[in-house]
């Protein structure tokens, strides 16, 4: 149940809104009472910061994996750009909601996704720097522009990535990190 509502909370806010979205809305789409979304969250605000709490979730346990194998680490940063790419997509009303309406939420809520999505960017970063380390990509690179231009592609997908069109999540991923790859290549 508390999946249930979640994911109407997320379908909802996506297509219309998180400040035109109602909680009467949020508990019809799924199929509950007042009551029993409020045993499980506290507010549209603690929705918002689940719905983005979930997907970061997600990402940080799959970037940890990746990031943390014995692979040669440009290897790992194609594999994590790829990745991140193709949650998104696949999760893509939790991130259009994220992207759209994390400002609303209250200064310390706010705080707390700020520093959580900091730590993933620190943590993709990490590979870049490792692998300027290693002499295997561009030492002339602010490794934190690079993350920072590479996670601005990723945050509008949304505004263009259709679920029926020509091109699958799986091949957008590989060409985001292609890119970011060549980008980062020693010349």
């Amino acid at each position: 149940m508390q999946e249930r509502i979640l994911a109407a909370a997320s379908r909802l806010f996506a297509r219309q809104g998180f400040a035109l979205t109602t909680v009467q809305e949020i508990v019809e789409q799924a199929g509950v009472t007042k009551g029993a979304m409020y045993h499980y969250y506290a507010s549209k605000d603690d929705l918002l910061q689940q719905i983005y709490t979930r997907l970061l979730s997600l990402q940080s346990e799959r970037l940890a994996a990746i990031a943390d194998s014995d692979r040669p680490v440009r290897d790992r940063l194609h594999e994590a750009a790829a990745d991140v790419v193709v949650s998104t997509l696949a999760h893509l009303d939790d991130a259009m909601v994220s992207w759209r309406s994390m400002h609303m939420l209250p200064p310390e809520r706010l705080a707390q996704v700020r520093a959580d999505r900091r730590r993933y960017h620190e943590r993709f970063r990490a590979l870049i720097e490792q692998g300027q380390r290693e002499g295997v990509l561009r030492t002339d690179l602010s490794p934190d522009l690079a993350t920072h231009q590479f996670f601005g592609g990723v945050h509008h997908l949304g505004s263009w990535y259709h679920v029926d069109g020509e091109l699958t999540a799986e091949s957008i991923g590989g060409t985001f990190a292609e890119l970011l790859l060549r980008g980062l290549a020693p010349a």
